[in-house]
This record gives C-alpha cells, sequence and structure tokens, in this order.
C-alpha cells in the first residue's frame, strides 16, 4: 500500500456483534460492586434486606427521541455517559422527594443492533459516576436487563428506605405552609433550548456551557430530602416537569391553592438573562415552565426554620386547588409525556 492510499477508518464494534453474555461481561466491571446487596448481579433478582422494614421505590424510562436526541441540531451529540448520568439522577431525585435515601438500582437497556458498545460502556461508566457524584454512594447497582429493539431505551428502577420515617407525600400541604425549593429552576430548560438552538453554547453568554450540563447530567440535591423530613416537612416532590405543572399536583393531591411569589422567584432567572437575550425569550418561562432540573418543592409549617438549601417561594393557601403567581391565576405549563 502506497502512502497516498487511504486506509479505511476502523470498525467500530456495536451490540449486534456480541452476544448478550459477552456485553454483560463488558458493562458489569463498570458498574461497581454491589455492596450491601445480599445477592447482586448475576441470578434470576437480586436480594436486599431493608434495615428499617419499609421500602420506597419509583421507576423512569429515557427514551431515544422522545426524551433525548442522539444527535441534535448543529451536530451535538448525546453520549451514553450523558444518558447514563441523567437515568440515574432522575431515578435517585424521586426516592430524594419521599425523604428517602437511595440504597439500590436495576437498569433495562434496549438497544438497536447498531449502538456501538463504546456507547453503551459509556452508559454504564455515566450511571456509576452520577451515583458517586451525587452522594449515593450506599446504592449500589444490583441487576439489570438487556434487549434488542428499535431505539435505545433505558428504564431505571431505584429503591430506598425512609430510615424509620413517614414518607413525605405530595398531599400533605396545608393552609399557612411556607412553599421552599431546593435545587436549581430553569438551569436544565434553558441548556435544552441552547442545544434545540444549535448554536456552540459559549455563543450564549459565560454560563453557556453550564446550562447545557445542567441539561444532560442534572444535580438532584439528595442531602436536601431528608433533611426536610426530619424538619417535618408537610409535602414535597421532585420538580421534573415545571414548577407551576409540579406545584399543581401538590395542589391537587392537599386540595389547596398554592401561591408562587415571582419576586422570591426572580434569583433564579437572573443568571439565565444573558443566555434569553441571546434566543429572545422570557427567563422567568424556564423558571415557571422547565422541568429536569429536579430540585425539590416542599410544603413546611411557618415556625419551622427552613432547611439548608430551601428557599421560600410562596405560600399554601385555602381554596380551590390551583397554582397563582401573587394570588392571580397562572396558566398550567410544563412538561406532558403524552402532549409533544
Amino acid at each position: 500500500m502506497s502512502e497516498h492510499t487511504a486506509r479505511p477508518a476502523p470498525a467500530v464494534p456495536t451490540v449486534g456483534g456480541l452476544t448478550e453474555g459477552a456485553l454483560l461481561a463488558r458493562i458489569l466491571p463498570l458498574l461497581g460492586d454491589a455492596e450491601g446487596a445480599l445477592v447482586g448481579p448475576g441470578d434470576d433478582a437480586a436480594v436486599l434486606s431493608p434495615a428499617d422494614g419499609s421500602v420506597v421505590i419509583s421507576v423512569d424510562t429515557l427514551v431515544e427521541d422522545h426524551d433525548f436526541r442522539l444527535v441534535r441540531p448543529g451536530g451535538h451529540r448525546t453520549t451514553g455517559y450523558d444518558v447514563g448520568w441523567k437515568s440515574a439522577a432522575q431515578n435517585l431525585s424521586d426516592i430524594n422527594a419521599m425523604g428517602g435515601i437511595a440504597t439500590s438500582l436495576v437498569v433495562s437497556l434496549t438497544l438497536p443492533p447498531q449502538t456501538a458498545v463504546g456507547w453503551v460502556e459509556d452508559c454504564a461508566r455515566g450511571l456509576a459516576a452520577a451515583i458517586r457524584g451525587l452522594g449515593a454512594t450506599g446504592c449500589p447497582v444490583v441487576g439489570g436487563d438487556l434487549g434488542a429493539g428499535a431505539q435505545i431505551v433505558v428504564t431505571a428502577a431505584v429503591t430506598g428506605t425512609l430510615q424509620g420515617r413517614a414518607p413525605v407525600l405530595r398531599s400533605g400541604a396545608v393552609p399557612g405552609h411556607v412553599l421552599a425549593v431546593a435545587g436549581t429552576l430553569g438551569r436544565a430548560a434553558a441548556g435544552l433550548a441552547i442545544l434545540e438552538d444549535g448554536r456552540p453554547p459559549e455563543d450564549f453568554g459565560t454560563l453557556g456551557g453550564d446550562l447545557v450540563a445542567a441539561q444532560l447530567r442534572p444535580l438532584p440535591p439528595l442531602a436536601a430530602g431528608p433533611a426536610a423530613a426530619r424538619a417535618g416537612a408537610g409535602a414535597m416532590l421532585d420538580i421534573s416537569d415545571g414548577l407551576v405543572r409540579d406545584a399543581g399536583r401538590i395542589a391537587t393531591a392537599s386540595g389547596v391553592r398554592l401561591d408562587l411569589d415571582p419576586a422570591a422567584l426572580q434569583r433564579y432567572a437572573d443568571p439565565l438573562q444573558e443566555a434569553a437575550a441571546r434566543l429572545g425569550v422570557d427567563p422567568l418561562d424556564w423558571v415557571f415552565g422547565g422541568g429536569e432540573d429536579h430540585g425539590l418543592l416542599a410544603s413546611f409549617p411557618r415556625d419551622v426554620l427552613l432547611p439548608p438549601g430551601f428557599t421560600a417561594v410562596g405560600s399554601v393557601e385555602p381554596g380551590t386547588p390551583q397554582v397563582t403567581l401573587a394570588s392571580r391565576a397562572t396558566v398550567l405549563r410544563g412538561w406532558d409525556h403524552f402532549a409533544h
């Protein structure tokens, strides 16, 4: 072969070229040890031993071209690491919203045959990195499943413990309670808008890259849920579909009106001003309607000192279940899986 002859690009291994056992052999070492499980990966089911006799459990799914795109406008590629991280984060956040601490996770992967093996390995790395990075070190990956399909689907189920406490439900808000938020609002929605726009993140100001990261690898405040439960939170949920939409769920479950304070929420919009100006939008729209930051919305009795990380954003009032802004009716906004 002459020095001018083009060499063919090396073939990228795909899952279609491996058996299920061979793919598992590449994934399992990346997920870490199943510490704390009586039986971990390798059998038909894991075996756990809950310390306080109660188990909290939740499940979430990420579907290609619905919850994430492998390639976005402008050429940005969503990595397996991103999807693995996000899968862990959204599941851990649901346990957090009950006031619990995650204790185990199982994951199911549906993969088209042409999926690169490296993408799947990166997904496992992202899943494990999120568990460590978010502080859920007592939550090993204890099992899962592999299957073939037309598009990538990542489903994870997580268990948790309440450590002897009662769960914090959506139905416990009562008139007189203070509404408070832990974590961030609007950042993930801003990051999604940047990704969908197609221009490089740096074109959206100094926070452009951070906002994209908030969408791809959210940072739920996992210490805040148990702290809220210990402080006597009346109601709580994970803000995954937008503040107004999720606040409406507490209002409906509790039979109360939730009144949000726009002035208190402005602090979340201010850092988004630069990116919003480049897109010609109001940053408060991201704060009110954007989900996927996976913060917490909780209600607390007025005489309770808010736990660290929580900021008051409104109040619980008597009346028809709804969400208002400074006592004025608001338009329901946020994410609905079956309306997009």
